[in-house]
């Protein structure tokens, strides 16, 4: 599957829907992939995005990230097509994942 349309204008409205069924939280806001993370309080909250800063520029795709007390909103686009690309999707889920890893490390602590 592409990763983008052929005029690199991204991902077609149809195909970004069917792929957020994938994705749990995640949806589509104003042309970005938007989720909102909460944390109980604002240190596990600059852990989280200092993880999700290395696999952005593993990736080499970097989110928009808003931080706040307890809460890291995050959104997605290609900005060098103008869209939502399957880059957006292979960050949403590598960050779901550094999620799921740091509520679990919370949980046993």
């Amino acid at each position: 599957m592409s990763d983008s349309e052929p005029d690199g204008g991204g991902l077609p409205t149809e195909t970004i829907l069917e792929r957020l069924q994938s994705l749990q939280g995640w949806t589509l806001d104003d042309g970005k992939l938007l989720k909102l993370y909460r944390f109980p309080d604002f240190v596990t909250v600059v852990g989280f995005v200092d993880r999700v800063t290395v696999v952005a520029e593993e990736q080499n795709h970097h989110p928009d990230l808003a931080i706040t007390w307890g809460k890291v909103t995050v959104h997605l686009r290609s900005h060098d097509v103008g869209g939502i690309t399957g880059r957006d999707f292979r960050l949403a889920a590598a960050i779901d994942a550094i999620y799921n890893a740091s509520s679990a490390e919370q949980e046993s602590e």
